[in-house]
């Protein structure tokens, strides 16, 4: 399973590069807005640093404008996948750019319908958002079962892209249950790393070590 990072601060992002944990990106405009950076400034950063896919997002409702937005992140360079809703604007956006072999990554996915419509429309991703899900008492899981196992059924290229990630747990069932890809914080992928096992053993072995004669 590929790991995104879900963030626009470039910190972050080349932290996650370092420890070879960052297959990709993906934004959003609110993201964009918590580095106080202008918007070609963070993009440049990004795009020019990830080898691999950075999600950008449009910020219109309008048909029209999603495709003059879309052409306009995907000359930002050739990683770039572009971020689009899920509305009928954005799912007839969605097909355009797939018959222009521009990527996509069809966003606030919250049911198997919709997951079936932009894999319909031809979008590379798909992103359920899981956390806001569970928010309101629904199994963000549950959803990316049905949608796993719906695009398995019949073969569909369309890749489900686990979004809206709250904590490790969240990352073991979408990689259990076959999601390609996981977007999470740079927080959750830190908090993957604690047990309290190993930091118990590690902290006995370096102890032990003290006590092995130098000579």
């Amino acid at each position: 399973m590929k790991f995104f990072i879900d963030s626009a601060d470039i910190g972050e992002i080349r932290e996650a590069l370092a420890m070879g944990m960052c297959d990709g990106v993906t934004t959003n405009p609110s993201l964009v807005a918590k580095t106080g950076k202008t918007f070609q400034t963070v993009i440049d950063e990004i795009v020019h640093t990830v080898p691999g896919p950075v999600s950008l997002e449009v910020t219109t409702n309008s048909y029209d404008e999603m495709l003059a937005q879309s052409e306009e992140l995907a000359s930002y360079g050739d990683n770039v996948v572009v971020k689009l809703p899920l509305t009928r604007p954005g799912l007839r956006a969605c097909k355009a750019l797939s018959e222009k072999s521009i990527a996509t990554n069809v966003t606030l996915c919250f049911s198997p319908n919709q997951a079936l419509l932009a894999a319909k429309a031809g979008a590379t991703y798909i992103s359920p958002f899981v956390g806001r899900l569970d928010d309101i008492s629904s199994e963000g899981m549950a959803v990316v079962e049905d949608i796993v196992q719906i695009y398995n059924n019949y073969d569909m290229e369309t890749q489900v892209l686990v979004a809206s990630v709250r904590h490790p747990q969240h990352l073991v069932e979408a990689a259990r249950l076959g999601a390609h890809v996981a977007t999470l914080p740079l927080k959750v992928l830190d908090q993957m790393f604690n047990h309290p096992l190993t930091d118990s053993g590690l902290e006995r072995f370096m102890a032990d070590w003290e006590k092995v004669p130098t000579s």
